[in-house]
């Protein structure tokens, strides 16, 4: 990403439509935003300034493509043009099998609990696919956890490239958003496109509504588990699989990072629970196991 020579000029109609449509905190708090150059995580920043927000752009190098520490540099001009504060920090991560989780967890790894993110309607439209073909079950359909931190989930990805544009800002194309081997971006190339033909409409609105629908139902769902101990056997004994693979739902989840757990993980820990096996694998690269009346998980 190239940040222009001047300061960008904040046109004022620009962004109050969508600034109303963003979910930031109040004027004056200080908020640390994930930044990696393209422009969902650009207009991010952009527009936590115009919201008045006290900003430090965090940028992370992976180091998978040449020259990517020098996307850092530019970010940290575009922080200071908008007279916000930048981070740039080192996570490298080998090219290889898992590279999307890897890449994830070494970010994570390196950002404040607490970062905001450049998430827009067409992502959430995306997880919720993702999920669904995992097997995530509802709380999976919910799409991206933690909506506090991602207040542009009631914009487009259009949107904020037309901001950028609007304030001629370059912006990094990250070419891995185009590799087929990679699930998501098969479902933003192909599978969203292919809906909206079949369906006549534009599927992203429908997806992102049912993502809060179901982060409803999650809810709803969750307060009847509130009070049991997903890791105490003899507290699940008497209820039925249902609630039982609501309560690991929610424990798994914790323990794998966030990312909901598919139905064939939480199936097999339910076996573990009943005593049918000792212990099992579940995805994400953790291992559950029973010993003396309790569960217990990590990595293996």
């Amino acid at each position: 990403m190239v940040a222009s020579d001047r300061t960008p000029e904040v046109d004022g109609p620009t962004f109050v439509g969508l600034l109303e449509r963003c979910r930031f905190p109040p004027p004056g708090t200080e908020v640390d935003c994930a930044v990696s150059g393209g422009p969902d995580s650009t207009a991010l920043l952009v527009l936590a300034v115009e919201a008045g927000l006290v900003a430090t752009a965090w940028h992370v190098d992976h180091g998978l493509r040449p020259g990517s520490s020098d996307e850092g540099a530019m970010v940290a001009r575009l922080a200071a043009d908008l007279g916000a504060t930048a981070r740039c920090v080192e996570a490298l991560v080998e090219d290889g099998p898992n590279l999307e989780a890897r890449a994830r967890d070494a970010r994570r790894a390196v950002l404040p609990s607490d970062v905001l993110t450049g998430h827009t309607a067409d992502d959430q439209a995306e997880t919720v696919l993702v999920n669904l073909l995992r097997g995530a079950g509802v709380p999976g359909t919910a799409g991206i956890g933690s909506p506090g931190r991602r207040p542009l989930l009631g914009l487009r990805r259009h949107e904020t490239r037309a901001l950028c544009d609007a304030l001629g800002l370059r912006t990094i194309s990250d070419p891995m958003n185009d590799e087929p081997r990679f699930v998501r971006n098969r479902i933003r190339h192909e599978v969203l496109p292919l809906l909206a033909d079949v369906s006549g409409r534009d599927p992203v609105p429908l997806l992102a509504r049912h993502a809060m629908h179901a982060t409803e139902a999650t809810h709803l769902l969750t307060a009847l588990v509130a009070d049991v101990d997903p890791t105490d056997v003899r507290a699940l004994a008497e209820l039925p699989d249902g609630l039982v693979r609501l309560a690991l739902r929610g424990w798994l989840t914790l323990g794998a990072n966030g990312l909901p757990p598919d139905s064939a993980s939480v199936d097999r820990v339910l076996d573990v629970v009943r005593g049918r096996i000792r212990a099992t694998e579940v995805a994400g690269g953790y291992s559950v196991v029973r010993s003396a009346g309790r569960l217990s998980h990590g990595h293996r």
